[in-house]
């Protein structure tokens, strides 16, 4: 959405990182007053890294294969990255790219209609999330159509979204709820709470927007107790602040036919007028133990960098 790339690129007016060709990420500061290793509210920083190569755009969503130890990225364009990390003593201290791939369909013609922004992993296969046709998906690792699930009425038909570029960003998989996926924003005449859903119970829960009405939720990671984390984002305009924020919500599981209730705690915080170095985060996933990846998307712009970091929850 043009509006997003605009208000984005505004709020940070940022140098664009010389690039060369032997060169894939660098270290740079998450934070004016948090150095990596120190404790932020629920979580303690484990280093950041500015991808440098123009060969990686628009990532927006994240994935991580314990088996094969590979870091997934997929870009807004269908393009799905094989990432290695490099981790010492808990930090983050580089990353390369193993490989890349273009989505397909079944008969391995690259896919028309992309947009292409949830990203989860279930049993070695990647579930992905698309906007402006809006579709949740299996695929293999190597971007090949499996499987397309199928959606809630409300959330098959594009007219009752926000706008084309405001669907489904998110998507995680649920040990008993299934496949868990949100609308970007609340849908027409939904109110102004955000709307959880489950694809395999067909129920839904609604969460309160956080700061404001205006937060957009990005994506979704399910945790071993069944908790989600939910990162959102906000902005408004040159004067407003970008906050990406994340809170860890507890779904109810009971069978209710009605009233399904959530609760939530604030994990973390990050302001760009209080220090943060941030961008447009909009990927998030679990790691190992309590340590998690999160990405931004740099819509493409000189203007804007890709940031991937690293940080551990000690809540």
């Amino acid at each position: 959405m043009n509006f997003k790339k605009i208000i984005i690129t505004i709020l940070l007016i940022i140098p664009t990182a010389s690039c060369v060709a032997s060169s894939f990420s660098r270290p740079v500061d998450f934070s004016k007053q948090y150095k990596t290793g120190e404790k932020y509210m629920n979580i303690r920083l484990r280093g950041t890294l500015e991808i440098t190569t123009t060969k990686m755009t628009e990532l927006s969503g994240l994935a991580w294969d314990k088996d094969k130890k590979i870091l997934y990225a997929i870009s807004d364009d269908g393009d799905l990255y094989h990432l290695k990390p490099k981790i010492v003593n808990n930090t983050l201290v580089g990353v390369r790219l193993l490989s890349t791939y273009k989505l397909k369909k079944k008969n391995g013609k690259r896919l028309k209609s992309r947009d292409s922004e949830g990203l989860a992993i279930w049993n070695g296969q990647l579930i992905i999330s698309f906007e402006r046709k809006p579709k949740i998906a299996k695929f293999t690792p190597k971007g090949r159509l499996i499987y397309k699930y199928r959606l809630p009425k409300k959330l098959a038909k594009i007219k009752n979204y926000q706008s084309k570029n405001k669907a489904l960003e998110a998507v995680t998989i649920h040990p008993r709820l299934g496949v868990l996926t949100a609308p970007e924003y609340p849908l027409k005449n939904t109110g102004k709470k955000h709307t959880i859903y489950s694809l395999k119970t067909k129920r839904k829960w609604t969460i309160p927007a956080y700061p404001a009405r205006n937060s957009a939720i990005v994506a979704l990671e399910t945790l071993k107790d069944g908790s989600i984390l939910i990162l959102e984002r906000a902005f408004n305009s040159i004067l407003n602040p970008l906050i990406i924020s994340v809170r860890r919500v507890w779904l109810s599981t009971c069978s209710c036919s009605k009233g399904d209730d959530s609760e939530f705690k604030q994990v973390a915080v990050f302001n760009n007028f209080k220090g943060w170095k941030i961008d447009n985060f909009e990927g998030l996933t679990h790691h190992k133990d309590n340590y998690f990846f999160m990405v931004t998307d740099d819509n493409d712009s000189r203007l804007q960098k890709t940031l991937l970091t690293y940080w551990e929850l000690v809540m």
